[in-house]
């Protein structure tokens, strides 16, 4: 009983709001709904249409997503703006730039205080990999065309292999074979993977392990840990309450 009478709080809290004066149950009740942090996240992270949003948070629903962007909008935070596609782009205002500090600050305590082994219980390769095409660094690679070919051999057809294509200072993301020649085949597991993009291991580690295998371009693989796309929050050390 303990539990429905909690469950039924914390509905009528979010139907109803907190009910409070105080500035800070005042934005809780805006930023602290379902998704709305990650999608605020993916916002601060430079996102701005639809589709790209969509992947920043695979497992939101494209009807959830259009609800909180509107919520978003009317409070002030997002403005759409026409755009040469479906649906235009969204991007903060200033009020909504004022948050960027405050989302990447959780991001931070999170990388600092949440324990590796939580840390690495939600894995998803949609999201891994958008993210590393999205904070990839170009500049140590060659501006000609580089391919690099990741492949999950413990995940399901859909999502097991995925192609880095970089070119010119830009990278694209194909989970379709993009029909370019290979310079740098990378195998290994998802946990494996995300835990080098978390910052909680290096690729050498992992590669001396036998975790990580890479095959190919040699200068594509020895320099792999300084272009991987890693989080922006990989540098933070991980400390122990108390």
């Amino acid at each position: 009983m303990v539990g429905v009478r909690v469950r039924q709080e914390e509905a009528e809290a979010m139907t109803h709001g907190y009910g409070q004066f105080c500035p800070v149950a005042m934005a809780a009740e805006i930023v602290c709904t379902r998704w709305t942090l990650l999608l605020l996240r993916e916002l601060c992270a430079g996102s701005t249409r639809f589709n790209e949003l969509r992947k920043g948070v695979p497992r939101m629903s494209p009807t959830l997503l259009s609800k909180r962007l509107k919520e978003l909008e009317r409070a002030g935070i997002v403005e759409r703006t026409p755009g040469s596609g479906n649906g235009g782009e969204y991007r903060l205002t200033k009020a909504g730039q004022e948050l960027q500090p405050i989302v990447f600050a959780m991001g931070t305590w999170g990388q600092r205080w949440i324990q590796s082994q939580a840390s690495l219980e939600n894995l998803d390769p949609i999201l891994l990999m958008w993210d590393m095409r999205r904070n990839l660094d170009p500049k140590p690679l060659p501006r000609a065309r580089r391919v690099v070919q990741f492949l999950y051999p413990e995940l399901p057809g859909t999502t097991r292999t995925w192609w880095l294509v970089l070119e010119d200072g830009e990278t694209d993301l194909c989970s379709v074979d993009p029909g370019f020649e290979v310079d740098l085949y990378v195998v290994t597991d998802l946990r494996t993977m995300t835990a080098i993009w978390t910052g909680l291991t290096t690729v050498r580690r992992e590669v001396q392990a036998g975790r990580l295998e890479l095959t190919g371009d040699a200068a594509l693989s020895r320099s792999m840990q300084t272009w991987l796309g890693l989080s922006p929050f990989a540098g933070e050390r991980k400390r122990v309450a108390g």
